[in-house]
């Protein structure tokens, strides 16, 4: 992957990564110029941000390329680091940014776990977008409160945002009452099936499933499987206050608004861990 690495000589250090690769760039001006195929380009210009040298048609009409053009719009993205208190291992519980837009994370430890917030998930309060950082890896199932349930009859429309996973009714596969909507479901080995997003039980109509969502985009699912696998749950990861387990997390956020955006700073909320 190509890429533009800046320095900067008030901090001293390498400050940047940027997706445009110049052929040669200089500042003059207060401007940044870059030359590219032989043409020049002033930076800062352009109403779409991120969108490096677009044709001279895309200049005049203010069109941005198509995702799958040489030219195309790059999201934003910033990486860094929470690492106080380095000897102790500690949950990281929350995203809090300060800033005028919300943005996706993605939360990865030294112990290899990893936990994510959507851009939707976040919420305004007091000025700053906070939201609960959901946990990603089956490898945190043993750190929390799972409930089996038994193995599946039938499982239809897999691989969809409302499949069925169906079980017995003689002998009776009791669903309980402690699962509800917004639980993770998983599936055989740790395989992640999806979110509960309604539990269907009248038994004596012959109805006794859970639906899921099997076609999320984060965290990756795959289809479940037609044949008997054993289910089992854990509950939504806000309202049982679970985060990433390390002793220290790194942050990726990733914005994709082609407009002007500030982020002043990012905080977490971190409790020590004891096993």
């Amino acid at each position: 992957m190509e890429y533009t690495l800046t320095y900067s000589e008030g901090v001293a250090g390498w400050v940047s990564f940027y997706s445009y690769y110049p052929d040669w760039l200089i500042g003059m001006n207060n401007y940044l110029y870059t030359f590219k195929g032989g043409n020049i380009y002033r930076h800062n210009t352009n109403q779409s941000r991120n969108t490096f040298y677009q044709p001279w048609w895309n200049i005049v009409d203010n069109v941005v390329p198509p995702n799958n053009s040489p030219n195309a719009f790059k999201p934003t993205k910033v990486q860094s680091v929470f690492n106080n208190s380095v000897l102790e291992n500690k949950l990281f519980k929350t995203l809090n940014l300060e800033g005028d837009s919300i943005w996706d994370a993605v939360l990865t430890t030294d112990l290899e776990y990893s936990g994510f917030i959507l851009s939707s998930y976040f919420e305004l309060k007091e000025a700053s977008y906070f939201a609960y950082v959901r946990n990603n890896t089956s490898g945190q199932i043993n750190l929390r409160s799972v409930n089996g349930i038994g193995n599946s009859l039938t499982v239809d429309n897999a691989g969809t945002s409302a499949a069925e996973v169906n079980f017995s009714i003689s002998p009776l596969i009791s669903i309980g009452s402690i699962i509800s909507i917004g639980d993770y479901l998983y599936f055989g080995n740790l395989e992640f099936a999806g979110v509960v997003t309604a539990i269907n039980v009248d038994l004596p109509n012959g109805v006794n499933q859970i639906i899921v969502n099997n076609n999320m985009l984060v965290p990756l699912s795959v289809p479940i499987p037609s044949d008997v696998n054993y289910f089992f749950y854990i509950k939504n990861s806000v309202a049982e206050s679970h985060g990433v387990l390390g002793h220290y997390c790194v942050f990726t956020l990733e914005n994709y608004s082609p407009a002007k955006i500030e982020l002043f700073a990012v905080e977490t909320e971190v409790m020590k861990s004891f096993p």
